[in-house]
């Protein structure tokens, strides 16, 4: 049986509000040395994720960090996946897609969120077993 999602994703994720500032929320990243952040509404549901490449974009257009908000900058469209998916169906939605992070959901609630340094920590876990068996 294949792996589920929820055995590799980050469970403690951290968030930030549609409303935040993207200087909030750059220093967010740098705080806890994150590459994303999932924008979140008053209710909790996901509205968006604000990744690294988004902030820097940001900074190209020359506006100012203190009064442009999360929800202006992020990511609208998100793909999502619940917790029984495999992660063989996670890593391809991720390929197909061309993105470095996913979300983990379930009933509009985030559980979670994978990203592609997850799954290399993964590959490199399953390299070392093979070895072990050589």
């Amino acid at each position: 049986m294949d792996k589920m999602i929820s055995t590799l994703m980050q469970a403690c994720v951290i968030t930030v509000d549609v409303d935040a500032s993207i200087e909030s929320v750059e220093k967010i990243l740098h705080f806890h040395h994150l590459s994303c952040v999932p924008v979140v509404d008053a209710t909790g549901r996901c509205f968006g994720i604000v990744s690294s490449t988004d902030i820097v974009h940001f900074h190209a257009s020359n506006k100012d960090a203190k009064i442009e908000r999360a929800w202006e900058i992020c990511t609208h469209k998100i793909i999502e996946v619940g917790t029984g998916t495999s992660i063989k169906e996670a890593a391809q939605l991720m390929v197909a897609h061309n993105i470095h992070h996913l979300l983990v959901v379930e009933d509009d609630a985030i559980r979670g969120i994978v990203s592609s340094i997850d799954f290399i920590g993964e590959f490199l876990l399953k390299i070392a077993e093979l070895q072990e068996t050589d």
